[in-house]
């Protein structure tokens, strides 16, 4: 029986660290876009050079 509900426990425990870290992650997302694997293509999308009008050579 307490074997039982140690593995209940240790599931629910997997699961709820699952969310945690995924909430944590869709929160830095969020609040850090030029960091996360959804950026943009467009040329100088997430280069510090992109507000004054860089080019594709000083993206690298």
């Amino acid at each position: 029986m307490l074997t039982t509900l140690a593995a209940i426990a240790a599931i629910f425990a997997l699961l709820a660290g699952g969310i945690a870290v995924d909430r944590v992650y869709r929160r830095f997302a969020a609040r850090n876009p030029e960091l996360g694997p959804y950026r943009s293509s467009d040329g100088c999308s997430c280069c510090a050079q992109r507000d004054k009008g860089c080019s594709a050579s000083s993206c690298d």
